[in-house]
């Protein structure tokens, strides 16, 4: 491993190179905010990617495509004279030091328990922090994990169950609303107006259930974003080994019944991990 100067000096060949690149290449110099916005969404999930696979190589190359959009946005926000990557910096070590009164200070946390107890109002005690418990929650994050988000922070100020055993009433009843709810849809409603009004209730029941289940796991401490991605990549290879076997005998998917593609889906259950 590198030693600090190593490390500053690596970060300060960055900013080296990110000055001639805004100053030198016609694309960099063309970009602003909104233009880079896109690029950012995509690099961060490829390095969400790199981290759900648990691949080195990959997690350190996507980290350093998201670090080269945090300096490039500095550059631009320097360009402008609003700030640099300086204040980017001291903010968020101000921002740190403040919201571990444990380290920094006086405070006692011994466990990372107490230190969430105390997080949500520590923020709002912050000049620019949030307003409310929920403020923080980024309107654009995907509904999965802002459902979780949400139900943590209302977790911290003390809303939430008692017994996390309690949590399996909420799910069997939500999951018996929907159930009603679709039957009503599609078996009994019979004008197409009250198909319509009898899907939309069905819509929302079915967000109550997925919110049920989030926070059960959210309560035995499981990443429902990260169990729902493990589980996707889990299809995806049991998939493509069924479709592999299909073009080995030269047949098309669509051809083969359920009974040949499930024959072929159980022996990749027991050939692949995961």
């Amino acid at each position: 491993m590198h030693t600090r100067q190593e490390k500053m000096e690596a970060f300060g060949r960055l900013l080296d190179v990110m000055n001639d690149l805004r100053e030198k290449c016609p694309w960099d110099r063309k970009q602003t905010n909104e233009s880079l916005r896109a690029n950012t969404i995509e690099e961060t999930y490829e390095l969400c990617d790199a981290l759900i696979k648990d691949d080195n190589h990959n997690i350190c190359k996507e980290l350093g495509d998201v670090l080269l959009h945090i300096v490039f946005y500095s550059k631009i926000g320097e360009e402008k004279g609003a700030f640099d990557v300086a204040d980017v910096c001291n903010q968020l070590c101000d921002k740190l030091i403040f919201r571990h009164p444990h380290v920094y200070g006086d405070a006692v946390a011994n466990t990372p328990d107490q230190v969430r107890q105390t997080w949500e109002q520590i923020k709002t005690k912050e000049k620019d922090g949030n307003k409310t418990v929920l403020s923080g929650v980024p309107d654009a994050l995907p509904s999965l994990i802002k459902a979780y988000r949400v139900q943590d922070k209302a977790r911290n100020v003390g809303f939430d169950w008692e017994d996390r055993r309690d949590v399996w009433k909420k799910v069997k009843e939500e999951i018996a609303e929907f159930e009603a709810e679709v039957e009503q849809a599609y078996n009994h409603a019979e004008t197409e107006e009250a198909k319509a009004a009898a899907k939309q209730h069905a819509t929302e029941e079915f967000g109550d259930v997925m919110f049920s289940l989030i926070n059960a796991a959210r309560l035995y401490k499981i990443n429902p974003d990260n169990a729902l991605e493990h589980t996707n990549q889990k299809f995806i290879k049991r998939f493509n080994y069924v479709e592999a076997k299909a073009k080995e005998q030269g047949l098309d998917l669509k051809d083969l019944t359920l009974e040949q593609m499930d024959a072929w889906w159980e022996e990749a259950k027991n050939r692949l991990v995961g």
